[in-house]
């Protein structure tokens, strides 16, 4: 309210504004009540006293409860008050031509909402105040919705009667228009939040900066190194995060039933390489970058491996303390693990398990190159496969194969590696070792393969293998041809041996 309106209220509940004995006020005195700009009416609640009055005299004491129970006595009171008079300003606010016209039309003002505003009021008079206030709504003859701010007082002199109540309406619709345009805004910006396909988390990171101010103002310039040196550091700044508030998506990512349960077990979340990467994020603060990205990997509640995209960012306006923060976690686990089986396919034999030939050529010019010297590697062929799957299906020869994968997966540990090069011919590829520790890995093999053939029924597995080293600066390339050499002189001798079956022709 203006202060012109407010000295225009003013002046009409002075002792000397009051009406004359036939409800008339003096004439200078009118002219003020008419001419206020703020919405001023002239009531009568006598009507409303005598009917508290009747209620009291019939044990009435709680007059909320005592409405509630019946909504009609609410507009039953309302409907006892009168209207003296209003000033202009009140025929403008409402739309009404006069007077008459505007009492004749009060159910349409005062209706709807403004009902359950109205218990308040009465409320407040039914307590022995002199006055109240309410923020209610009205309507305007041509349907318009008014919110209002709507002060009353009994005039004085007129306490035991309640005849004389000015009352001023205050239209603050546009203010309202405003509050309710703000809290939807705010409402949309908290759907988007609580409801968004990604984890978020807001936190507050004005305590890590002013560990890494304390820091910068110590003289240290190389950030790297220090947390390199200073691992401890890292760690509480991890500790001096805040999380102020999380998203639903985020409980659910984490398998957490609620947000007390989640920031309750942040340690179970964030551990094991999270330090390193939270390393990597603290140096980019340090070079002033309050946007980053990268991926780590978190834990849920249930123990899951998660990994996640996270993107950080700094609220605008925020610059300066970091004391609001955004961070959006994306789940990428599916396509990590896509990503690692497409790259398992790459370098892996699918049938085997083993390391197929793309990965065996890359690992001989890796050992050619960087060793270690000497290596040896043992060329393996099963003997028989052909009549397998000549005699008893294709199907049969996988199984055989896949046989074949476990013994020698079995038998190797790193950095030994084991690769399926052809159809039944294996590289047993062993960096670091001699002419002896060849001829113990093949030692080693022939005992699994017994073991193995124990195990497993039909058609027995049967390795030809042939060992060969490689020097420090001699091609390997030779040396496999001198191992293809000795295992194919043991394949013939397989197969020349009578008690074995002859139609195990070679291929």
């Amino acid at each position: 309210m203006q202060n012109d309106e407010r000295r225009a209220v003013r002046a009409a509940i002075q002792p000397s504004a009051r009406p004359n004995f036939d409800g008339s006020a003096p004439a200078d005195d009118a002219d003020m009540f008419d001419l206020a700009p703020v919405s001023l009416w002239l009531e009568d609640f006598s009507a409303v006293r005598e009917l508290f009055e009747s209620w009291r005299a019939a044990g009435v004491t709680n007059l909320r409860a005592y409405l509630a129970e019946d909504p009609a006595r609410i507009a039953a009171c309302s409907s006892r008050i009168r209207v003296i008079k209003v000033n202009r300003r009140t025929l403008s606010l409402f739309g009404a031509k006069d007077v008459d016209h505007l009492v004749q039309n009060l159910a349409s003002v005062f209706r709807d909402d403004m009902l359950a505003t109205h218990v308040d009021e009465l409320e407040q008079l039914w307590a022995g105040k002199p006055q109240f206030v309410s923020q209610t709504v009205n309507y305007a003859l041509d349907g318009r919705r008014l919110d209002v701010l709507l002060k009353a007082v009994i005039l004085p002199g007129h306490e035991s009667r309640w005849d004389r109540v000015l009352v001023t309406i205050e239209d603050i619709t546009e203010l309202e228009g405003v509050r309710r345009r703000a809290a939807e805004s705010e409402l949309y910006a908290r759907g988007l939040f609580e409801h968004s396909p990604v984890s978020l988390w807001v936190e507050d990171f004005s305590s890590v900066k002013a560990l890494l101010d304390d820091v910068r103002e110590r003289g240290i310039v190389d950030f790297r190194t220090f947390t390199n040196v200073h691992p401890e550091f890292v760690e509480r700044c991890m500790q001096e995060i805040h999380v102020l508030d999380v998203n639903q998506h985020t409980l659910r990512t984490f398998a957490a039933p609620d947000k007390p349960t989640l920031l309750a077990n942040l340690q179970t979340i964030f551990r094991d390489d999270m330090q390193q990467h939270f390393q990597e994020q603290l140096i980019d603060l340090w070079d002033h970058k309050l946007f980053h990205q990268r991926e780590v990997m978190n834990y849920s509640l249930e123990g899951a491996e998660l990994h996640v995209h996270l993107q950080f960012s700094v609220f605008p306006g925020h610059e300066r303390d970091w004391d609001l923060v955004l961070v959006a976690l994306t789940d990428i686990t599916a396509r990590k693990k896509a990503e690692a089986y497409l790259e398992f396919l790459g370098k892996h034999d699918v049938l085997t398990k083993l390391k197929n030939r793309s990965f065996y050529i890359d690992e001989i010019n890796r050992l050619e190159r960087k060793g270690p010297f000497p290596v040896t590697a043992i060329a393996v062929d099963v003997n028989g496969l052909k009549a397998v799957n000549d005699q008893l299906g294709h199907a049969a020869g996988d199984a055989l194969l896949r046989r074949a994968g476990e013994v020698l997966g079995k038998a190797l540990e790193k950095p030994f590696q084991a690769a399926r090069i052809g159809g039944d011919e294996f590289v047993v590829l062993l960096p670091g070792t001699d002419e002896r520790g060849g001829e113990a890995m093949m030692e080693s093999i022939r005992q699994l393969v017994e073991v193995n053939n124990q195990f497993y029924s039909g058609m027995p597995l049967s390795f030809a293998m042939g060992a060969a080293t490689a020097q420090e600066g001699e091609r390997l390339e030779a040396m496999l041809h001198r191992a293809d050499s000795v295992m194919y002189a043991e394949k013939r001798a397989h197969y020349d041996n009578p008690q074995n079956d002859r139609r195990t022709e070679r291929e």
